[in-house]
Parts: structure tokens; sequence; C-alpha cells
């Protein structure tokens, strides 16, 4: 063990964690790591954004798209608020997300001196955006900080964490060593009286539902088995999708699923917090409801719940599979029933063109196993209910905390930490521009991400919803844009205008056959509005007569 910096044996235990590659962006207070970093040479890739809002959300896009653990470093104050919003978005969408964020000289803290990047309890503010929170106060325990943070970042349900380390600890000298890992928390112990009640409610059960969201990814082999011995149909809303093939005839959409609310008897609800259902479309006692989730906070949100079962997705659903087969017989197909449901709401949906031919066209150029990363826009709200998705981690959500000009950056990340898959981020003018700076990035570090922009000159939703709900008064939404071809040519992006569904279609298949950054512009005007067939109404509980 040599005389080496504090900041040596921090790199060294991350590199000893897995970790290869982080986004960040360089600053004084955190001097010491970058040159640790430079030092580690190729054993982990630096990527260096424009704003530190990028590192955050190409680290939030690299975790959702893999499932692991990805991280990020700032520097303390500005460079960590810079973040706040990714964070909150990475808390929202269940990413795995290290935030290592600098901090001032020890000396410095608390006192109100006026330091570079000073702001009033840092860490506090990190606490409140992560599931673990600590700083190192002490070279002698910045290697162990790191590897806790680790093991908190890989244990239990999906959230970030926090590191922040003052400049000092960092460049201390002595004799450090990289921590080991520690062990990853074991699963919390199922309830065994509770799955043997819920697979007898299911075995039981007339119309029985499945509604899945994020926590439900890793588990879609065991969701889709259960589904099938029941003949339940699945239906999963932004953070869910893809944990069962939309083609497969059990797999519905949320209008689908409103209608079969109605009736249902059994609620399987895995990784989700069932917010939609429970508080918008209504409960009553007919219902019950089986709840699992690895956040015990999930389950204790003062919601109807009849049975609370605590754990891993994948593990629990198997086991409730195994336990419905024994006491009940695979069910008869409802095939035709369920292709008929997909049918009608199809209709139902086809008033919002042009978003369902656009999204048509992005699907016939998206191979199988691209990923699709949505927007807080027109074609984003209508993707929600229409995109076909094929294969779990697929489409990409910010989730409930909606965060416009997320997208852009964040498929950045997707697409660094899956080279290998085709990534597609469609984005309107309004969030794009929120990020376009990372175009730099994209090229910097050879990211051959496709990018597409519907450019309608506002922010649309915000627009209409001036003019449908608050009399014309049409105020801060219009936009002034620049030449959007123009814009990417210029960082050195293959960048074009397109206008059709046809021609975009051939677009984005000549990008991905070309793997380089590229642009694609899509001018539109105003579309049809989709929030009849997002915010629908309750049909279940006091008033509603069945």
């Amino acid at each position: 063990m040599a005389n080496n910096t504090c900041a040596d044996a921090v790199v060294r235990t991350l590199i000893g964690h897995g970790l290869q590659t982080i986004y960040c962006l360089p600053g004084i207070q955190n001097d010491p790591l970058f040159n640790a970093l430079f030092d580690a040479g190729d054993a982990i890739r630096v990527v260096h954004t424009r704003h530190e809002q990028g590192a955050a959300y190409m680290a939030t896009g690299a975790a959702l798209a893999t499932g692991r653990p990805s991280a990020y470093a700032v520097v303390p104050g500005p460079g960590f608020l810079n973040t706040a919003g990714a964070l909150c978005t990475a808390y929202a969408a269940s990413a795995r997300v290290l935030c290592f964020a600098g901090q001032i000289s020890r000396a410095e803290l608390g006192r109100g001196f006026g330091a570079v990047h000073e702001i009033p309890d840092q860490l506090a503010i990190i606490a409140q955006l992560t599931k673990w929170a600590q700083r190192a106060n002490a070279p002698e325990e910045a290697a162990a900080k790191t590897a806790l943070a680790w093991r908190a970042l890989a244990s239990g349900f999906a959230r970030p964490v926090g590191l922040e380390i003052p400049t000092d600890v960092l460049a201390s000298r002595g004799f450090f060593a990289a921590h080991r890992a520690f062990p990853v928390e074991a699963e919390p112990v199922a309830d065994e009286n509770g799955l043997e009640e819920a697979a007898a409610w299911l075995a039981r059960a007339e119309q029985p539902l499945v509604v899945v969201g994020a926590g439900a990814q890793d588990a879609s082999e065991e969701i889709r088995a259960l589904a099938e011995h029941l003949q339940a149909p699945v239906i999963a809303h932004r953070m869910g999708r893809g944990v069962m093939d939309s083609r497969h005839p059990l797999s519905q959409d949320m209008p689908a699923g409103h209608r079969l609310w109605r009736k249902c008897d059994v609620v399987l609800a895995v990784g989700t917090r069932l917010m939609a259902q429970r508080q918008g479309w209504g409960t009553d006692d007919r219902l019950k409801i089986i709840h699992i989730d690895l956040d015990p906070a999930r389950l204790a949100l003062g919601n109807k719940v009849d049975i609370p079962l605590i754990g891993a997705a994948k593990s629990l659903v198997a086991k409730l599979g195994e336990q419905v087969g024994r006491l009940a017989p695979r069910r008869a197909s409802r095939t035709d029933e369920m292709l008929t449901l997909k049918a009608d709401v199809a209709r139902e949906l086809s008033v919002l063109e042009p978003q369902l031919s656009f999204l048509a066209a992005l699907r016939a150029a998206l191979p199988e196993d691209g990923i699709y990363v949505d927007e807080i826009t027109q074609l984003g709200y209508v993707a929600r209910l229409a995109f076909p998705v094929y294969r779990p981690r697929s489409y990409l959500s910010p989730g409930y905390q909606g965060t416009l000009g997320w997208g852009f950056a964040t498929a950045l990340g997707v697409k660094d930490a899956c080279p290998q898959r085709p990534v597609l981020s469609v984005n309107g003018d309004g969030g794009f521009m929120f990020a376009q700076a990372e175009l730099a990035t994209a090229v910097r570090h050879k990211i051959p991400l496709v990018s597409v922009v519907f450019n309608d000159g506002a922010y649309g939703n915000v627009r209409r919803m001036q003019q449908e709900l608050h009399g014309n008064r049409i105020i801060a939404s219009d936009l002034t844009n620049p030449d959007f071809v123009a814009l990417g040519e210029s960082f050195g992006v293959a960048s074009c205008r397109v206008e059709q569904p046809e021609q975009l279609r051939q677009a984005v298949e000549k990008a991905f056959a070309a793997n380089e950054p590229t642009l694609i512009e899509v001018p539109c005007g105003a579309m049809p509005n989709p929030v009849r067939f997002q915010n629908l109404p309750k049909v279940r509980g006091a008033g509603i007569t069945a």
C-alpha cells in the first residue's frame, strides 16, 4: 500500500465495486478526485458534460436502461443544485444513481465565510432526494463510506444515494487502501401466510387483474407466466411499460385497464404505487388488492391494500405463481375477448392524429431491441397510451415527476450504457432546448444517439391549457427557436428536417444505419388533446353504480 491521496482510495473503491463510467463536470473542490481519475487510466471512463444536469441525467439514463448502479460527480453548491432536477427524477423513476458531491473544506463548513460554492447544509438537501446520504468527515473513513454508499445503492428498492466528501479530505495523503465491498443487504423474508392468502384469492378470482410499475421490470417472465395461468390482463402506465410485451393479448393499455377496473374482483399490484387506479378510478369493498413492493413506504401510503407483501417482485411473483398453479388449473384462453378490447380502444384513440402516425413510423424504424426515451411533449403523452413496447427497460419515462427537459440528456446516458442497442430520444422543442448543449457531449464522446425534435414553436401543452381552461389567456408559452438543423450541424451532428411520418421513418432508419449522433427536426402544429384518455373518471366506490 503506497503513500497516496484519499481520493485515490475512493476511486479504486469505486472501480473495485464495478463502476466503469462516471458522468461528471470537474471543478476546484473535486480536483483531487479528478487527479485520481486521471491516474486510474483506462480502469474508469470519464464522460464530461456541458452542464451538471447533463451528467446527472446521463447517470439516470444509464441506471434505468441497465438496472445497474451508475454514478455522477459534481462540485458542491451550484454544481450540485444544478443536478437536483435530475436527482429527484431518479428518485421518482427508481434509478440506482450515486450522487458524488464535492464539498468545501472542513474548516469552512457551517461557518458562513462565503467560500466558493458554499451553501447551507448541502447534505440535508441531498438527503431529501435520496434514500441514503452521508459525508466522509475524515480521510480514514472515505473509502469505507464509498463502499457503504454502493451497498445502499445496490440493496433494496431502487433509489439514488448521495455521498459528499470535503476537498481537504480528498486531498489528504497517507497510506489509504481501497475498501472491500460490503455484502448487499438480504432481501426481506416474505410473509408466507400473506403469500398463501394472496394465492388463494387469485385462484378464486373471477376477474383478476395485474397492474405493473417500475418495480416489476425485472419480473417480466414471472408476471407473464402467472397472467397466462390466470388469463389475467396486465396493465401498465409509464414506468411499467415493457414488463408485458404489447403484442401479447393480455397486455392492455390504461384506457382498457379503466374498463376492466369496473368489474375486477382481485388486483395484483406489482412494483407500482397504483395511484391512478386507487385515487382516480376508485375502490370499494368488493375489490381486493394484493400489493407487492420492495419499498415498505409504498405500502403505507394510506390507500386501500388488503394484503401487503414486502419483497422483490421477481421472487414473490414466482412463489405466487407456484402456489396458484397448485390451487387452480390453467384457465381457458381469453384471447378473443382481449383482442376485441384492444381493437375497441384503438378505435377510440384513432382521433389522436398525427401523433399516432408519427409513433407508428418511429416504432417501425426502431428495432425490436431498441430503447425509446420519452419526453413531456405532445407525442410523449400519446406514446404512453399507444406506443408498442416489446421488452423490459425499453421504454423510459420520468414517472410521476413529469420532468420537462429530461429526455435528451437521459437518452445520451442510455445510449452510452447500451452501445449495441438502438436508442431513440423523442422530444418537443421546449424540452429539447433544456439540454441542447449536450449535443457537444454526443460528439465529444462519440455517442451515436438518434434524437427527434417535434417543433411546434411552443410549450404546446401549456398553451392548450391556457386556451381551453383559462379563457385563452396565452402567456409565456410561445417560443423562439433556432434552426434545429443548423444547430445540430454547428456541433458536427448529422441533421435533417422531415415533415411526414414516412419521411420520419426513413430518416430514423438511415440514422441508425449510420451509427452517428443525429438530430431530426419535425415541424408541426397543434395536436389533438389526449387528456381525456389519461385522466379517466372514477368507476368504483361511493356514488358509482356497477
